[in-house]
């Protein structure tokens, strides 16, 4: 103990003083008979930093995961549905004209979707969901028409082609130009029975809209062309509603409703994707409290170095004890010992996060060209690259978590080298 430790000790230091953070800074270090001591430390810091980091790396990608399929399902699909129930929507102008004007609504357009298949020239079919759109409704939708790879939507509703996905141009062999025969089951009526409608229309365009099984089974086809092959002429099957505000669609169904002036059905993009964002919400949970148990294990490791400092230094509280030092004080240092810990190894592991987040792309392809596997496959996970997007109250949450640990885990420790009165700490010796 240095000569200035002492006169603060014996004068009643203020909590936290100077000297009792450097007797906690110096417990800290490793001197030759403390390495094991810094070596529980060490692994302490390290099992926190990679536990908050591992925590706020993994939601992040989630909640990117999450809203880049929510960007990409909704920037080609309507907000809401609307089916006829009564009648064919053969009046589909005017009731979009009366829908357009419901404030709140984007814009709607009409829809002719059916389930075909697609065959190109590798000899192999692929299951189709032919979407039929008019030209200039095509442009409203941001996502496809301003990720045309190749060829052009000028002139579509006259060009009598169709536009597919990058994918499905791979998987079929479709270059612009070529060929794509659909065959629908849904075909004439002969004495025969119904017998299969089959058509080849040119690619005019190729899309990349960034999902894999979009990009892998949507083809375009002009509105009037798909009446047609659908044997729906004059009318569609549907009207897709896209909201200002996806989250507010249920506001925006009794106006839809009333503008609509007939008997309907609607259905919102969160009915028909219920299954789906509803196990990400599961898994996101869950990943979140396993993960949590990183931290926690690291914590306990706080804990046991903690202990066996107390244990080491039994020697110096009883000199801090006899020369003045109160409970209160001893504690106060093992606290300041074990937060540093936690506190030091949470900073560490918030900028690591940020650093993988900024950068997982990146990483991503890294170790997919290391391990010459394809990591992250889009067949499995829908999208092209790994998106990663950190929120800053879940980001405050797992720091607040992480902190809220670490501390606890020195309350005990501290608590029991406050304990020790100078007697019974020489005894640790």
């Amino acid at each position: 103990m240095t000569e200035s430790a002492v006169t603060v000790a014996q004068s009643g230091p203020k909590p936290f003083s100077a000297y009792e953070r450097m007797i906690a800074w110096r417990y800290l270090r490793a001197r030759r008979k403390e390495t094991f001591i810094s070596v529980i430390a060490g692994f302490s810091f390290t099992g926190i930093m990679l536990g908050v980091a591992t925590l706020i790396i993994v939601m992040a990608v989630m909640n990117g995961f999450r809203a880049e399929l929510l960007t990409r399902i909704l920037g080609i699909n309507g907000h809401v549905i609307m089916q006829p129930v009564d009648r064919p929507l053969d009046d589909y102008d005017n009731v979009i004209k009366r829908i357009d004007a419901v404030p709140g609504v984007s814009f709607a357009i009409p829809v002719i979707e059916g389930q075909v298949l697609g065959q190109g020239n590798v000899g192999q079919g692929a299951g189709t969901l032919v979407r039929g759109l008019r030209a200039e409704d095509i442009q409203k939708l941001q996502l496809v028409a301003k990720n045309v790879k190749q060829g052009t939507f000028e002139n579509f509703d006259k060009a009598g082609g169709v536009a597919i996905g990058t994918r499905m141009a791979e998987n079929l062999g479709l270059g612009i130009g070529d060929k794509l025969t659909l065959m629908s089951l849904d075909g004439d009526v002969t004495p025969l029975g119904v017998s299969p409608r089959v058509k080849s229309y040119p690619v005019v365009a190729i899309f990349q809209i960034g999902m894999s099984e979009y990009d892998a089974s949507i083809a375009i086809m002009p509105l009037d062309e798909a009446q047609l092959y659908f044997n729906q002429e004059g009318k569609v099957q549907s009207i897709e509603i896209f909201a200002n505000n996806p989250d507010n669609v249920d506001a925006l169904k009794k106006p839809i409703e009333d503008a609509a002036q007939r008997p309907l059905m609607l259905t919102d993009w969160r009915q028909r994707n219920v299954t789906f964002f509803s196990a990400l919400q599961v898994e996101r949970n869950v990943m979140f409290m396993i993960l949590t148990l990183i931290v926690l294990v690291a914590a306990l490791n706080i804990i046991s170095g903690l202990i066996m400092l107390v244990k080491d230094k039994g020697r110096d509280i009883a000199i801090l004890r006899t020369m003045g030092a109160t409970r209160n004080s001893v504690m106060r240092i093992f606290l300041m010992t074990g937060a540093a810990i936690g506190v030091t190894g949470t900073i560490a592991g918030v900028a690591l996060g940020v650093l993988v987040c900024l950068n997982v792309e990146r990483i991503r392809q890294f170790f997919s060209w290391l391990s010459g596997t394809t990591l992250f496959n889009p067949e499995l996970y829908f999208l092209s690259t790994l998106p990663a997007k950190m929120d800053f109250n879940e980001t405050f949450t797992v720091i607040l978590m992480a902190l809220v640990l670490s501390f606890l885990a020195t309350l005990f420790p501290a608590w029991r080298a406050a304990k020790l009165d100078p007697v019974e700490a020489l005894r640790y010796e």
